[in-house]
């Protein structure tokens, strides 16, 4: 679970950002009115995002009390309660767009991913997300995807190496970039190549690389690669395939026996999943 600290100074980013100097349209709101409300989803789907939705709330009001019906990681259908809320009326009506886009946001994340991981289900292929982030939430998607069933790959720059195409130009090729990549590795550090071309795949895997990214190869050039480190005279590396994978096409490529299939458009190409609040007074 993500910590506390990251929840908090993501929730604060966010409040300060949509009340700013103050919330005008709740201020003419009786300060002692108080209102029930309960959060309804209009589709089925994972949700998720539930510490962020409650922080919303806890930095405005102690009086805000939010009591859940399911919890995250779990299928709900179309028209199912989330979650229950009582307090100050200002509070829910000041936080109520801040957390429902922290709930919308990651629900429709843990959604997408959950579909993907049943698409491949039956194979040894993990589901696997990537870097491309939305600016400042990436821990918060990262949760997101675990919850669906998917697997993290690394956090950020500081906890994995990937060498690229630019970074094998810069360092004189495939061979001097996992040499110099191991000798600056800490201890626990997986190193992972790119590779584009089944030619660059065996200059790869002769130089020792053990986790390798098949840029873009078709199904074809997957099953080649996977036959090939199959019967490499080192222990198999790790294959991984990425590039332009989508519903429709993660199955055949799990099929072809690679490892992982990383997916950027897990946590970028997000359409937010419909939520409601609905809102009702008590005296």
């Amino acid at each position: 679970m993500l910590q506390n600290k990251a929840i908090c100074r993501q929730v604060r980013a966010a409040l300060d950002e949509d009340i700013g100097t103050g919330d005008l349209t709740a201020s003419f709101v009786p300060a002692e009115k108080q209102l029930d409300a309960k959060v309804i989803s209009r589709e089925a789907i994972i949700v998720c995002g539930a510490p962020w939705f409650d922080e919303s709330f806890r930095q405005l009001s102690s009086s805000v009390s939010v009591d859940w019906q399911v919890k995250d990681g779990q299928w709900v259908r179309a028209g199912q309660t989330l979650c229950v809320l009582s307090g100050e009326a200002r509070s829910l009506l000041t936080g109520e767009r801040t957390a429902l886009n922290f709930l919308q946001m990651l629900s429709a994340v843990a959604t997408r991913t959950r579909k993907f991981v049943e698409a491949v289900a039956g194979t040894d292929a993990q589901i696997v997300d990537t870097r491309k982030t939305l600016p400042g939430l990436r821990l918060a998607q990262k949760y997101a995807v675990r919850c669906g069933g998917g697997v993290n790959h690394r956090t950020g720059l500081y906890d994995g190496i990937l060498i690229k195409e630019n970074h094998i130009i810069a360092a004189g090729g495939i061979e001097a970039a996992l040499h110099r990549a191991g000798k600056i590795a800490p201890p626990g550090v997986f190193i992972q190549i790119e590779v584009e071309t089944q030619d660059e795949l065996i200059q790869a895997l002769s130089a020792g690389a053990r986790m390798v990214l098949l840029d873009n190869f078709d199904l074809a050039g997957l099953r080649d690669a996977v036959a090939y480190n199959r019967q490499f005279s080192g222990a198999a590396a790790v294959l991984e395939a990425s590039g332009n994978v989508t519903l429709d096409t993660v199955r055949a490529i799990a099929e072809t026996g690679v490892n992982r299939i990383s997916i950027g458009s897990l946590t970028k190409d997000i359409q937010a999943a419909d939520l409601s609040m609905r809102f009702s007074g008590t005296v």
